[in-house]
């Protein structure tokens, strides 16, 4: 959520003097928004409510030091909730990092006419099945464009287990959205002979 950057000067400077009505608008504004990015990366609601309690107790702490000249409010927000989330999921993180399966960059991964049947939320469902591991390298990745490199340092990976994920990610919610898309690359046998 972009605000307009006096709504945003006003209400920091109102949560910095310890303004409980600008504290509240704050929470109110981005509490839907902030509390789906949590949801995204821990699949149990009540671990996504705990990162996000504590992602807003670090906002709180650390709106001093935001700079409005350098960023948007909802976007600084926004990447203090995604560390909180992995912070409290890291530890339920196990990563294959003995990977042998070669990643092809020409893979394709799901095609646009099996995505323009689905819901946001038949996609998320999808996402929900991966292992904690790969759907958070996912996440990062296609969800909040994090490069190989950031989600490494981020979670403690190589580049290399970063892109392993997000080929198998990949790989996995595609056998599952689209569970024909074999037999359809299969040629068809004539069921009748032509005379």
């Amino acid at each position: 959520m972009d605000l307009p950057k006096k709504q945003a000067e006003k209400l920091v400077k109102g949560c910095v003097d310890n303004d409980r009505t600008a504290q509240e608008t704050l929470y109110k504004l981005f509490h839907a928004d902030m509390l789906r990015v949590c949801y995204n990366y821990l699949p149990d609601k009540e671990l996504a409510k705990e990162a996000f309690n504590a992602g807003f107790l670090k906002v709180f702490v650390s709106l001093k030091n935001f700079d409005l000249t350098k960023g948007e409010l909802g976007g600084w927000i926004r990447k203090i909730m995604i560390y909180t989330s992995i912070d409290l999921c890291r530890k339920e993180l196990k990563f294959n990092t003995n990977n042998t399966t070669e990643i092809r960059e020409d893979d394709h991964f799901i095609t646009p006419s099996v995505l323009e049947k689905l819901q946001f939320e038949d996609i998320l469902q999808n996402i929900r099945t991966l292992p904690l591991a790969t759907q958070t390298v996912f996440n990062l990745s296609v969800l909040d464009g994090f490069t190989h490199k950031e989600i490494g340092e981020q979670l403690n990976i190589s580049e290399g287990t970063s892109r392993w994920h997000l080929a198998e990610a990949k790989r996995k919610l595609r056998s599952l959205l689209e569970p024909t898309a074999e037999q359809n690359n299969q040629p068809k046998e004539r069921s009748e002979k032509t005379k």
